[in-house]
């Protein structure tokens, strides 16, 4: 089998099959007929851009374009330490040095809602679009941002 029909059965497992990493993967191409050696399927799987990434059920590998938001989100609901408010402003403290990145994911979202973020060190400040909006964008946040 060529590489190119190798790589299109590669793709069509990983959209059918929810495969947890690439000694799955080898063993189903396998099923299908298919043998190949783990430094070919790594270097299939590097070229292809299939990446193993978290999910609420465990590890899976997926193509980054499958769900890029869900594979941000892990990285970022693993950098936030806290979400809290008051009666004006949400504060979302994160790990050291990464503000930023939540700040621009929270931004992401396009929460109409949400004015906007001020991103410091370790510290996002979220602004309302009104202060009436606070509890529902610290729901908003607390569902996208947090592991549940």
């Amino acid at each position: 089998m060529g590489k190119q029909q190798r790589q299109r059965q590669i793709k069509e497992i990983l959209q059918n099959s929810s495969v947890k990493n690439q000694h799955e993967l080898m063993q189903l191409l396998l099923e299908a007929g298919t043998d190949v050696a783990q430094a070919t399927l790594s270097r299939d799987c590097s070229e292809l851009g299939i990446i193993r990434s978290r999910t609420t059920t465990g590890y899976r590998l997926i193509f980054p374009e499958d769900n890029p938001g869900q594979m941000i989100k892990g990285l970022v609901e693993m950098e936030i330490q806290s979400i809290e408010a008051n009666e004006t402003t949400i504060v979302v403290k994160t790990l050291p040095g990464r503000a930023h990145g939540v700040g621009s994911f929270i931004d992401h979202l396009k929460n109409p809602k949400i004015l906007g973020t001020i991103a410091g060190d370790d510290t996002v400040l979220i602004i309302p679009a009104s202060v009436s909006d606070i509890r529902s964008i610290l729901k908003y946040i607390q569902s996208n941002l947090l592991k549940t």
